[in-house]
């Protein structure tokens, strides 16, 4: 039996945890319920757990369409927040209390659209990733931590609809039904292996997250865009992509739910080479051909728009690299920031097997490659210390990596010329 039918069948096993203790509280839609509720968790005790459920693939955008909230003495609140778009009076409530999330880079820029932001965090998601867990889903925690299993059915449920049906509305108020008692289960595995400081760290830093950095030219993460091969190509693919986004957000609907992104590429393959723009459009694909025929007279607009520009206004194919090239071509380019990229690289992954936690949690790949790159040639792990710290990773992250990376640059010396 593999370990996923393993897991799968000690899954099975558990008993599966169905309703919330105190039933599905009514969700709160008018000022005055808001008000009660936040003077409920204001005379609550301890942390707050807190989740948001959002409409991805069904909304333009991440919106919160439900907010869940449970504290110790309080019991648990379900708001509507297209009902009650400032939740202000709940964040005064909550003060500097801790809240309890998890997967915090998920929910906390929704939560944030609606009032509520935290003063002190703990996320048991990236908890359980520093504590060493292969799988570090709600579910999975759960099951781990708490020795049940937590229904997980409608998480890719259209959270936009109304009135939100009674088992949607259960699965949200156990969410955060069971995140006190994780805290303190996955804190305690954390205390035992000498790691809850560095969690500590880690959740204070996700107090300034404000959201993914924007992308340059966003259009190019469209997929199947590796298929178009030509600037002119290119510029088709912008064209419609900007379209469909500026029609996904007059409707409040994905963009993907407007032009798919595969009718995008197969369009910008199709037409790239053509010297005048098309009177029509379609697709063999029965299911790009319906949406393309409900967007033709944009799709036509906007492909004849990018085949009337100039070769000066076209896109180039890739952008130009702001930091270090890509690690593949550092060995023609600099044999010895290769090699010390290469020995850091082990060096590291061996204390992320010692000490289980992700190599990815321990120092991210880029603040490597950056400093290795642009870096000193002959670095001290103070030098490599303050490098690192300066450019965002954790004091914890600093000290474990820093003296590895110092000894992988004193392992593989610059040549120094006479």
């Amino acid at each position: 039996m593999s370990d996923a039918e393993q897991s799968a069948s000690l899954s099975e096993e558990l008993a599966l945890l169905a309703a919330p203790v105190e039933g599905v509280p009514d969700v709160i839609a008018d000022q005055t319920a808001l008000a009660e509720a936040a003077d409920a968790v204001r005379s609550g005790r301890g942390p707050i757990g807190l989740d948001a459920e959002r409409a991805s693939g069904y909304r333009y955008g991440q919106h919160a369409y439900l907010v869940q909230l449970r504290r110790n003495g309080t019991g648990t609140w379900l708001i509507d927040p297209v009902a009650c778009p400032d939740l202000g009076v709940v964040d005064d409530a909550i003060g500097d209390s801790e809240w309890i999330v998890h997967a915090a880079t998920q929910d906390l820029v929704c939560l944030a659209e609606v009032g509520l932001h935290p003063r002190v965090l703990f996320d048991t998601e990236l908890g359980g990733r520093l504590a060493g867990r292969p799988r570090v889903g709600l579910g999975a925690m759960v099951e781990h931590y708490l020795g049940v299993r937590l229904a997980k059915e409608h998480s890719a449920a259209d959270w936009s609809s109304r009135p939100l049906p009674e088992p949607w509305l259960r699965y949200a108020a156990l969410d955060v039904e069971v995140l006190g008692d994780l805290r303190d289960a996955v804190a305690d595995d954390l205390e035992r292996q000498g790691k809850l400081g560095w969690a500590r760290e880690e959740f204070d830093h996700l107090l300034s997250f404000t959201g993914p950095e924007p992308r340059v030219d966003p259009w190019r993460r469209t997929s199947g865009v590796h298929k178009v091969r030509s600037r002119r190509g290119l510029a088709i693919v912008r064209e419609l992509w900007l379209d469909r986004d500026a029609i996904a957000q007059r409707r409040d609907v994905a963009p993907g739910r407007v032009l798919p992104d595969a009718a995008i590429a197969e369009l910008a393959t199709e037409h790239q080479r053509d010297s005048r723009a098309p009177r029509s459009v379609g697709s063999k694909e029965p299911r790009l051909a319906r949406s393309i025929r409900r967007n033709e007279e944009v799709i036509v607009e906007g492909i004849a728009a990018a085949l009337a520009l100039s070769d000066d206004e076209l896109p180039m194919l890739s952008l130009p690299n702001s930091g270090p090239p890509p690690a593949r071509s550092w060995a023609d380019r600099d044999p010895v920031a290769a090699a010390r990229l290469g020995r850091s690289r082990e060096l590291i992954a061996a204390v992320s097997q010692e000490l289980a936690v992700p190599v990815e949690n321990l120092l991210t790949p880029e603040l490597l490659r950056r400093f290795l790159w642009e870096g000193p040639a002959d670095p001290t792990t103070d030098d490599v210390s303050l490098a690192l710290r300066a450019v965002g990773a954790r004091p914890w992250q600093a000290t474990l990596t820093a003296p590895l990376i110092a000894r992988a640059c004193a392992e593989h010396p610059v040549p120094h010329s006479g």
